[in-house]
C-alpha cells in the first residue's frame, strides 16, 4: 500500500502536476492515516514487525471503531487491549471478524498470517486473582506469534504446586511471572531456570500492598539474577517483551 502511495506521488512529481514541496509533504504523511482525533500508524509493522496495538482504556467506543476500521482497511492485524465489555460489544457490532477475550480484555482480528516461532513462552501466575493480567500477557504473546503455555495458582504459599511443574518451566525460552501480594514468585522461578524471567507485579493484595507497589519494589530488589520487571498490571508489556526475546 505504501509503495503504491509513493509511486503515485513520484509519478505526479515526474509529470509536473505536483511540486517538489507538495511531494515532500505527501511523502512525510505516508504510513499513517489522519482521522482528526488520531493518527493511525500504518508503518509500524514495517518498522517493528507488529502493527500498532490499540489501547482502548479511556477511549470513546466510536473512536475505537474508527481506529480499528483504519487498520482493517490497511490489511493490518487488529489487536485491542484494555477494552471494556460494553465497548467490545459496540465495536464488534460494527467491525466483523473480531475475537473477544473477556478475561484478557482484548479484541483480535488476523488479516495476515503471523510467522509462528518455535520457542515457548510460559506464563506463570501466583494466584487466581492474578489471572486477568496473566491472560493479557499470554494473549499478547500468542497473537504476536509465540507459542504459550500457562500455569495458574502456583504461588509461594504452596510452592510444591510450582515445583511439580519444573519440567515445563525448564522448557521455556522465556517466562512471565505474575504475582501480587509480596511479589515473591519471580525470584523463586528465576532461581529454578536458566531462561530470562519477566516479572509482572499486580495490584492484588491487602492494605500494605499499596495497589501493587509492594510487589513492584520486591521484584525490583530480587536477589535472583536474570529478572526484568514491568509496571504494575502490565500484562501487555510483559507479553510483548517475552515475544521479542522469543523471536
Amino acid at each position: 500500500m505504501m509503495r503504491q502511495q509513493l509511486g503515485r506521488i513520484l509519478e505526479a512529481l515526474r509529470s509536473g502536476t505536483l511540486s517538489v514541496e507538495d511531494a515532500l509533504d505527501k511523502i512525510a504523511q505516508i504510513g499513517y492515516e489522519d482521522l482528526g482525533f488520531a493518527k493511525v500508524d500504518l508503518h509500524r509493522r514495517q518498522r517493528r514487525g507488529t502493527a500498532e496495538v490499540v489501547l482502548c482504556e479511556r477511549k470513546a467506543p466510536e473512536h475505537i471503531v474508527e481506529i480499528v476500521r483504519a487498520l482493517d482497511r490497511a490489511g493490518q492485524n487488529i489487536f485491542c487491549t484494555r477494552i471494556s465489555p460494553e465497548a467490545a460489544r459496540y465495536v464488534m457490532r460494527r467491525v466483523k471478524g473480531l475475537r473477544h477475550n473477556k478475561m484478557a480484555r482484548t479484541l483480535y482480528k488476523e488479516n495476515h498470517a503471523v510467522p509462528r516461532k518455535k520457542g515457548l513462552v510460559v506464563v506463570v501466575a501466583a494466584g487466581t486473582s492474578d489471572y486477568p493480567v496473566a491472560e493479557e500477557a499470554a494473549v499478547t504473546a500468542e497473537v504476536l506469534g509465540s507459542p504459550v503455555a500457562q500455569l495458574h495458582d502456583v504461588g509461594v504459599a504452596g510452592i510444591h504446586r510450582l515445583l511439580s511443574k519444573s519440567e515445563l518451566l525448564r522448557s521455556a525460552n522465556v517466562i512471565v511471572a505474575v504475582a501480587g501480594m509480596e511479589g515473591a514468585l519471580p525470584s523463586v522461578v528465576a532461581g529454578l531456570v536458566e531462561a530470562p524471567v519477566i516479572a509482572v507485579p499486580t495490584s492484588v493484595g491487602y492494605g500494605a500492598s499499596f495497589g501493587g507497589l509492594a510487589a513492584l519494589l520486591a521484584m525490583l530488589n530480587s536477589c535472583s539474577s536474570g529478572i526484568a520487571v514491568v509496571n504494575i498490571d502490565n500484562g501487555f508489556g510483559a507479553g510483548y517483551f517475552a515475544h521479542l526475546i522469543n523471536r
